[in-house]
Parts: C-alpha cells; sequence; structure tokens
C-alpha cells in the first residue's frame, strides 16, 4: 500500500513538474532534481537507496533503446567519427585521468578502484543531453553528435568499470584490458543486430498494432540480457537492436503499429527519465548519512565535495581538450568535400550520359554503382552543411551534463572498496553540479555564442520538394500498365482522377507554406481555406456525435469506431498534417 502511495505521487509531482518546467522555460529533469533534492531533506521523510540493479538493468535499458529508436542511422553513420571520439576516446582518457588524480589524493585507495570512479563520472547523460538539444533548437548536426555520444559512451564506460574493477588489487594489464574491451563491443554489436534482425521480422508479420507495440516493450531486455550473459556490453546490445529497429520500422511495420508504438514508447519514456531524475534528488540524504557515518580518519563531506567539483573541472576541460581538434578535423573534411563532390557528380554525369546496356546484369551493375555514387554524393553535400563551427564547439563542450547513469554505476562499487562511500558523494556531487550548473546555464551559453539551429526556411522547402518527388511516384503508380483492381473490374476514371489529386495535395499544401513564409502578405490559399473549412465541418460532425450518443441511437462500438475516425482526422488538422 506504501509502495503504491509514493509511486502515485511520484506521477503526480513529474506530471506537475513536467507542466510547469514549459512554462517557466526550464528542462523538466533540472526541477525534478531540486525537487527530489528539497523532499530528500526534509526530516520526516526515510532514507531512500535504490539498487543500482534496478536502474542499470530494468530502467536504462528501455530508455536507451527508445532514444535509439529515434535516430536516424543515416545520420549517426555520417557523424560516426565525432561520436566514436566523444564516447570511447574522450571515456577511457577521462576515466584513467579521473582515476590517476583520485589515486595520488587518497592514499587507501588503488589504482583499479580510482580508475573504476573515474569511468562512472567519465559518460554524459543520454536523456538529459536530448532533452536540452532539442528543447534550445540546437544545429541538427550538433543534436545528432549529442544524440550519438551519449548513447555509446554508457557502455564504453560501463565496459571499462567492469575492466576496473576486475583488476582492483591486482596489476592492471592494458593489453588484457584492450582485449576485454573489444570482446564486449563485438559481441554487444553481433547479438544486438541477431535480436534486432529478429525482431523486426516477427513484428513485421503481426497486423495487430498492440501485439506489435508488447513485443517492442521486450525488445531492449531481448538485446541486453543474452549480451550480459556472455560478458559483453549490454547497454551497447540495447543500442544497436534499437538503432537497427528505428531504422527498418518505415519498410517493415504497419503505419498503425508505428503510431501506436511511438504513442506508447513517448509515455513509457517520459515516465521513466523524469523518475530516475526524481530519485536522483531524493537519494541526497542517505549518500550524506552514509559519509557522516564513516569511521573517523576517513574523507568528510565538505572534503567529497570539494573533489567532486575537482573532478568537474578535469571533465570540463579534457573535453575542451578533445573537442578543439575534433572541430578541426571536421573542418578540414568540410574543406575537402566540395572538389570531391564535384568529382562524383562528374561521374554520376558521365555514367547518365552512357547509353543503356540491354543485359540485365550489366544494368543491374550500372544501378548499384549509381546508387553508391549517389549516396557518396549525398554524404559529402552533407559535410558541407549545418557544420560545427568554434561556437557550437563550446556548446558541445558545456553540454557534458553527468546524470543517473554516474550515480548508479557508483553504487554497485563493491562494497570493500576503500571510501566507498566517499567515491559515492564525489559522483553525486558530479552529477548533480554539471545537471543544475551546466545544465541550468546552457541556454544562457547558447544566447552568448549566437548558435541557431537548422534553417527552418530551407527545411520547409527541402520538404516541398521531396513531397513533389514522392508525390510524382505515386502518381506514375496510377499510370502504370499493369494496375488493376483484384477482381479484374474497370477502374472508375473518377476515382483515378481524385487519386491523383490526393498525390499531388500534400506537395501543393508544402509549397503554399513557403510561399506564405517569404511573402510579405498571407493570403489563405486554397489548402489553407479547406482545413479551416474542414476543421469546421470536423466540429459539426462532432457534435452530431455526441448528439447520437446522447439519444442512444447506436451501439457503443459503432460509436467508439466513428469517434476514432475523427479523432484521427482531428488530429491530423491539429498537426498541419500537409494531406488534410
Amino acid at each position: 500500500m506504501e509502495f503504491a502511495l509514493v509511486g502515485v505521487i511520484a506521477v503526480i509531482t513529474i506530471v506537475v513538474v513536467a507542466a510547469f518546467s514549459k512554462q517557466l522555460g526550464i528542462a523538466a529533469p533540472l526541477v525534478l532534481v531540486l525537487v527530489g533534492l528539497g523532499v530528500s531533506l526534509i526530516p520526516s521523510v526515510p532514507d531512500i537507496n535504490v539498487p543500482p540493479w534496478l536502474i542499470l538493468e530494468a530502467v536504462l535499458p528501455p530508455l536507451l533503446y527508445s532514444a535509439a529508436v529515434r535516430v536516424p542511422l543515416v545520420d549517426f553513420r555520417r557523424n560516426f567519427g565525432a561520436i566514436s571520439t566523444l564516447s570511447v576516446v574522450v571515456v577511457i582518457v577521462t576515466a584513467l585521468a579521473v582515476g590517476l588524480i583520485l589515486y595520488t589524493i587518497l592514499p587507501r585507495l588503488d589504482l583499479g578502484a580510482a580508475i573504476a570512479l573515474g569511468a562512472v563520472v567519465s559518460p554524459t547523460d543520454a536523456v538529459a543531453a536530448t532533452a536540452m538539444a532539442k528543447r534550445l533548437g540546437l544545429p541538427a548536426r550538433l543534436v545528432t553528435v549529442l544524440e550519438g555520444e551519449s548513447l555509446v559512451n554508457d557502455a564504453s564506460s560501463l565496459v571499462l568499470l567492469k575492466t576496473a574493477l576486475a583488476a582492483t588489487g591486482a596489476t592492471i594489464s592494458l593489453a588484457a584490458g584492450a582485449g576485454v574491451f573489444a570482446y564486449s563491443v563485438v559481441m554487444a554489436i553481433v547479438i544486438g543486430l541477431i535480436v534486432g534482425i529478429l525482431t523486426v521480422f516477427v513484428r513485421s508479420k503481426l497486423q495487430d498494432p498492440v501485439l506489435d507495440t508488447v513485443i517492442s516493450f521486450a525488445v531492449p531486455f531481448m538485446a541486453y540480457l543474452p549480451v550480459e550473459a556472455v560478458g559483453g556490453s549490454g547497454v551497447l546490445g540495447v543500442v544497436v537492436a534499437g538503432l537497427y529497429s528505428g531504422h527498418n520500422a518505415a519498410r517493415s511495420f504497419t503505419a498503425q503499429s508505428r503510431i501506436s508504438e511511438r504513442l506508447n514508447w513517448r509515455t513509457v519514456q517520459f515516465v521513466l527519465e523524469n523518475g530516475v531524475f526524481l530519485l536522483m534528488g531524493l537519494q541526497l540524504k542517505s549518500i550524506v548519512s552514509h559519509v557522516i557515518d564513516a569511521p573517523e580518519g576517513e574523507l568528510s563531506v565538505v572534503g567529497s565535495v570539494a573533489l567532486g567539483l575537482l573532478v568537474v573541472v578535469l571533465l570540463v576541460v579534457i573535453r575542451a581538450i578533445f573537442v578543439a581538434p575534433l572541430l578541426l578535423r571536421m573542418r578540414f573534411k568540410r574543406r575537402r568535400a566540395r572538389p570531391a563532390e564535384k568529382r562524383v557528380s562528374g561521374l554520376l554525369d558521365r555514367i547518365g550520359g552512357a547509353p543503356q546496356k540491354t543485359e540485365a546484369g550489366k544494368r543491374d551493375r550500372v544501378e548499384r554503382v549509381t546508387r553508391i555514387l549517389e549516396r557518396r554524393s549525398a554524404d559529402l553535400a552533407d559535410v558541407q552543411r549545418d557544420a560545427i563551427g568554434w561556437r557550437g564547439g563550446i556548446v558541445l563542450t558545456w553540454a557534458g551534463m553527468r546524470g543517473v547513469v554516474t550515480l548508479a554505476a557508483a553504487q554497485s562499487l563493491p562494497t570493500a572498496t576503500p571510501y566507498r562511500s566517499q567515491l559515492i558523494l564525489i559522483a553525486f556531487t558530479v552529477a548533480i553540479f554539471t545537471l543544475l550548473v551546466q545544465g541550468g546555464t546552457l541556454p544562457w551559453v547558447i544566447r552568448l555564442t549566437k548558435v541557431r539551429g537548422s534553417n527552418a526556411a530551407a527545411d520547409r522547402r527541402e520538404l516541398a520538394t521531396l513531397l513533389d518527388e514522392i508525390s510524382e511516384a505515386g502518381a506514375e503508380a496510377l499510370e502504370h500498365p499493369s494496375l488493376q483492381l483484384p477482381d479484374g473490374e474497370q477502374i472508375d476514371q473518377a476515382v483515378l482522377d481524385r487519386l491523383r489529386q490526393d498525390a499531388l495535395l500534400r506537395s501543393e499544401a508544402a509549397w503554399e507554406r513557403v510561399d506564405r513564409e517569404e511573402s510579405d502578405e498571407d493570403p489563405i490559399g486554397p489548402h489553407r481555406q479547406y482545413r479551416t473549412l474542414r476543421a469546421e465541418v470536423l466540429r459539426a460532425e462532432r457534435a452530431a456525435l455526441l448528439e447520437a450518443r446522447s439519444r442512444g441511437a447506436y451501439p457503443s462500438r459503432i460509436l467508439s469506431q466513428a469517434q476514432g475516425m475523427l479523432d484521427l482526422e482531428e488530429s491530423r488538422l491539429e498537426r498541419g498534417d500537409p494531406s488534410m
């Protein structure tokens, strides 16, 4: 009964804070941490101790999966160099540097345990980084790098943590550590990919969105558990399965399944990600009391917090040191991309101008080469867009917030570890300070550096161009000679005309919006008139439906079906769906 009451209070708190944080312009995770801190300091509130396995094994997999399925695989691939540098190289260097400093300062701490704590504080928080980046409207490439880094660095830090703990009290072998790290990564990629392929195949055969969504809830754990069982990185396996599932969703799943999965996962993610930040704040009292109760002569609370602040400074400095050459490398790639794109375009022109081969095999080879060159040309064009300059580099450096993974991993340190309570408080200080100070001042840093998001007008124009392309393909499908009805009946010309009009409606609406944004006037075009009048029709239809329900003239199941149809159409109007 008490657990149920606590759960209800927590959910209500999360909803209230999330609602008010939008009005205040502050990210909900920051407010929830403060609320948790405040509640934990109330004398009547008991100490709250959350088992670390609950976060690492029950909460982290679904959170990482829900983030991974939304990351476009193409963007992840294009920015893999920057992502891998920040999520692997920086994590390893950070863990070693922090470990050496703590090993030097704390006399009874062995090097393995010191590096273990360095691994604990090295990963940035996936939830905090994603929430901040999207809410603040950062450039698309910067958002992708932050998302990708926070997805992968949890895996690299936890693998490094396992390796360091295994070496505690013994001589650390660099070769053995590298071997364990490589094994963990390879097993995670292989098993995560297998789980992704199998679950996508099974889900593609299901026509029931409810069953499909239920399986999607199990995918994170289906990837996590077997990878952990063979000694690999379970969280990396989850990320791999999520990236594969998200990339193949548009091809393999039904539209209704995608809609249901999106809505359900958004709900799950909202509760979990905000709940863990509330828990972070609530654990303050328990963490501090353990340090106070430590034997005399141990590091004090003030000393632990001071060390935590020293670690924060070190984290920012190391991140800045690596971001600087990363920006130079990206600038070098951008400089080389323009001539390379011209060479690829020349090859495409030669292939397009060559006479068409009649042999099917040669034609297939030409199509494959053309597709490869087109992809390469698109990659080179992308390198030249949304470049991260020195202003973006400052934001990228300051956006390295730590979060719940840091705290949960610190609490997983063995009980026999010297200074264990103090090490947990150091990790807690790092997480809280970076979340509240760096996260709280990040909007100010963005305004100061004048980093702007993607060009909204250019995005609308590209969307309209894409809709033109896909609408043209849809219209051509109606002209195909093989098009016929299942029973061989003759196709009504009026139906074909209506389908052609529907195929062009989206692109016409998109171009109408572009013209309206670029014009000084605000004319009400045909599509806007249609949406306005359609909204009036829907209001009248909904009133008629409610009247029919009050009369009891139709069965409830029929009323529910009609209600669902109106809801779907009205939601499309509210979202500004171009097809409406």
